[in-house]
């Protein structure tokens, strides 16, 4: 069994260079998902007809032109090392033709050097290669200086001009490893922020990747992503990609709730999120949660904004308006729609306030009313709010805090209780042996059945609920 896919590429006789990120997070003391290799002094002829030997051959597709080859190896081993295969590819050179992804000239051949290819890469710190053959590192850039300072720094002026996708990874790294902008990078973002209008909605947000995420996606699901949101902001890329949130750039609230303006609540509550570990759903939830609340606005007669539903100045609630903005910006960068979904329901529903008696009852009635990973997704959500709304905590903050905690539990010891038809003691088959017909009645009978036990739990017995049923089933008889 080989011990890497380093091992197994080394065995087979090319003078092979493990390129980019894996690098990168090698150097780090990171986790190395999947590795990438450039040879040097080879075409795409001799690099296809070195690797058919030992496996499946694809050409790899970029602007039309063929840059390199994903090999599958018929090895087993290797192929569970790293399922999605293995790409290889000669150095190459790319020139911008214009501002789309396809819009390159590519030479990729023998004649080209490695140091060529490193200077068309996206960041320094992804430029650095390590020759399998004897473990040296090429860095011509001095991409290890930039790791060791946790400086991200572009590898040209116009790196972001000829991939304006890199702009969003940029940040992503800020969120995902900690870095800082060099001063010109960030300047470099500023200018070329335009272009993000010609990436592609999947590549920012549901992700062309191997691992299925996009770039604001791996942004959200880092460490900080508060502080790459900010710069995000601040350069005027956000709006570019996330042009709903653009009402809520330094808007005041006017609330005594909110200590912040609804831009860095917003992004105060997805590191909230983040620091819980809360799962993607709930992140991109915790971005736009409040965004319908520039829309919903409205002047009470205590001299407040207010941005719950009122008829009567033509205003609608702001979940209801962040929950289409949710479907407009998530549709648009090409989210899942399962994971649109999941999203819409917690913004809908995020200004739920927990019961502060009866709890057992409360959170039956809560799980029957969202199901159980809503239910959740809601809670943690919540957790992230409430903690986003002031700069320090308060003795109300805590109090609500308190309560949600013990919420949460009364969720947690209700998890298995009988809140679904499912879970009810019987069933639809059930009443119709008792006498029912097939119809919206038995429905709503079950429906009542599931209310009685949701209430009183020890009602779950088939004796019981049949006796229940008996007597719905008599009274609708009578005229």
């Amino acid at each position: 069994m080989w011990s890497s896919v380093a091992d197994y590429v080394h065995s087979l006789g090319l003078d092979a260079y493990v390129v980019g990120g894996a690098v990168r997070d090698e150097l780090l003391g990171r986790p190395v998902r999947e590795l990438d290799f450039v040879v040097p002094g080879v075409g795409h002829a001799e690099l296809r007809a070195a690797l058919e030997p030992h496996g499946k051959v694809e050409d790899l597709i970029v602007a039309e032109q063929r840059i390199g080859v994903r090999l599958l190896p018929r090895d087993r081993d290797v192929r569970a090392l790293q399922p999605a295969g293995i790409e290889f590819a000669p150095p190459r050179i790319e020139r911008s033709t214009g501002p789309g992804r396809h819009d390159f000239e590519i030479d990729a051949d023998a004649s080209i050097s490695l140091t060529e290819d490193m200077r068309r890469r996206d960041f320094t710190v992804n430029a650095i290669a390590r020759r399998l053959e004897t473990g040296e590192l090429l860095d011509p850039l001095d991409g290890r200086a930039d790791l060791a300072r946790r400086i991200l720094r572009t590898t040209s002026p116009a790196s972001f001009r000829d991939d304006p996708l890199r702009i969003v990874r940029g940040l992503r790294f800020v969120s995902e490893l900690g870095f800082e902008l060099d001063p010109k990078t960030e300047r470099q973002m500023r200018e070329w922020a335009p272009r993000i209008a010609h990436v592609s909605g999947e590549r920012i947000g549901g992700g062309l990747a191997s691992d299925g995420l996009g770039e604001l996606s791996k942004l959200l699901l880092g460490a900080e992503p508060a502080r790459a949101l900010g710069l995000a902001r601040d350069t005027g890329v956000l709006v570019r990609f996330l042009p709903e949130l653009e009402p809520a750039l330094g808007f005041d609230q006017e609330s005594r709730y909110h200590e912040l303006p609804l831009d860095e609540h917003l992004f105060a509550v997805v590191q909230g999120a983040a620091d819980a570990g809360a799962p993607l759903r709930v992140r991109l939830a915790a971005l736009l949660h409040d965004a319908g609340k520039p829309e919903s606005a409205w002047r009470g007669t205590d001299g407040r904004l207010h941005f719950y539903a009122n008829p009567a100045h033509g205003k609608r609630s702001h979940e209801e308006i962040g929950a289409e903005l949710v479907s407009a910006a998530l549709s648009r960068l090409r989210y899942p729609v399962r994971l649109r979904a999941a999203v819409r329901r917690i913004v809908r529903a995020h200004m739920f306030e927990p019961p502060r008696r009866a709890l057992g009852v409360g959170a039956r009635r809560f799980l029957h009313r969202h199901g159980e990973e809503t239910a959740f997704d809601l809670l943690a959500h919540k957790h992230a709010d409430l903690r986003g709304k002031r700069l320090g905590a308060t003795a109300q903050q805590l109090a609500e805090l308190d309560l949600l905690d013990r919420f949460g539990e009364a969720l947690e010891q209700e998890r298995d209780s009988a809140y679904r038809l499912d879970r009810l003691a019987v069933d639809g088959t059930d009443l119709i042996e008792l006498g029912w017909n097939p119809s919206p009645a038995l429905g709503d009978a079950l429906d009542q059945l599931l209310q009685t036990v949701i209430v009183d739990p020890e009602a779950n017995t088939r004796e019981r609920l049949l006796a229940q049923a008996a007597q719905l089933l008599e009274n609708a008889r009578v005229p």
